[in-house]
């Protein structure tokens, strides 16, 4: 079980902290000129004597974490017997399948969940090259991250890190070239249909070709429509799931043929059943909680539970 932290609010943040000191973690939302684009920021120092290994599941945001110490290994189990890559720092694209996050229980630093308009604008990089993989987020053009991060590792305190963090961002999210009003549209039009508006349906109410939509969505969200509706509609299933509804009733609200292809889905995108998924989350574990990358949404379970 986890060692009795009594979340609190502090200073805007919603602190976890374990009494005995080996581990913490702290989550607070960006500054409101930031939150269309910036959905939190998560700091975390965990200090144990457990290895931990998360599985975490399609969700359709950008993670970028900074590290200040530790090393994170990472591998897709639906990819074969590919070695784990190794980061400290990492810039996480869009996916339609599970990976495998392993540290040994020594790490910290800063996560931030965007959206991944919100990346492409930033970092001014082809989202469909970051998709699928774990990027070295210093490789990427442009003003270099890594001093950032030293700067970091040397304030003290996660709130006046999360200023930081608004401060640079800010910066980075004025500078850049943005996004196609009209890849935006259709990008929260899927989004609010869970998932199930067609591409060519999206085309249509945006003025552009099934091509240009796709195009355009793969280079600055990192997807196609089809793809990413399928990431949204994954979630949309796994928050009724998670809340309790009947698979049989979320087949049908999420727009799938039937209870047996809602399965087949999750086993493709989740690598397990709907069933082993519920009982993993419900699973104990030792240390810090197992949050959910982004608020709102299932994103993560401990995989040792399945």
């Amino acid at each position: 079980m986890t060692c009795g932290a009594v979340p609190r609010f502090h200073g805007g943040m919603l602190l976890r902290q374990c009494p005995q000191g080996t581990w913490e973690t702290a989550l607070a939302l960006p500054h409101p000129a930031l939150r269309s684009s910036v959905r939190h920021y998560r700091g975390f120092r965990i200090a144990t004597d457990h290895p931990r290994s998360r599985r975490e599941v399609p969700h359709g945001e950008v993670t970028l974490v900074l590290g200040f110490t530790g090393e994170l290994r990472i591998w897709s189990p639906d990819r074969g017997p590919a070695e784990p890559t190794r980061h400290c720092s990492l810039l996480t694209g869009l996916r339609t399948d599970t990976v495998i996050g392993r540290h040994d229980g020594r790490v910290s630093g800063v996560e931030i969940v965007m959206s991944p308009w919100a990346a492409f604008t930033m970092f001014g990089v082809d989202m469909h090259e970051l998709a699928f993989t774990h990027t070295d987020p210093f490789a990427l053009p442009g003003r270099s991250l890594r001093p950032l991060v030293d700067a970091l590792a040397e304030t003290p305190g996660w709130a006046a890190r999360f200023a930081l963090l608004d401060r640079e961002l800010t910066h980075r999210l004025v500078a850049g070239g943005g996004c196609a009003p009209q890849a935006l549209r259709a990008w929260r039009l899927l989004l609010g249909s869970g998932g199930t508006t067609p591409v060519s349906v999206l085309a249509a109410e945006v003025g552009w070709s099934r091509r240009r939509l796709s195009d355009a969505f793969k280079e600055q969200l990192g997807l196609t429509p089809k793809a990413l509706g399928r990431v949204v509609r994954l979630q949309h299933s796994l928050r009724l799931l998670t809340s309790g509804v009947a698979p049989a009733r979320v087949a049908a609200e999420c727009g799938f043929y039937d209870q047996p292809h809602l399965a087949q889905e999750f086993q493709r995108m989740v690598g397990c059943t709907p069933g082993d998924f519920l009982v993993a989350r419900r699973a104990a574990s030792t240390g810090p909680p197992v949050e959910d990358r982004s608020r709102g949404k299932v994103t993560s379970v401990l995989a040792g539970a399945l």
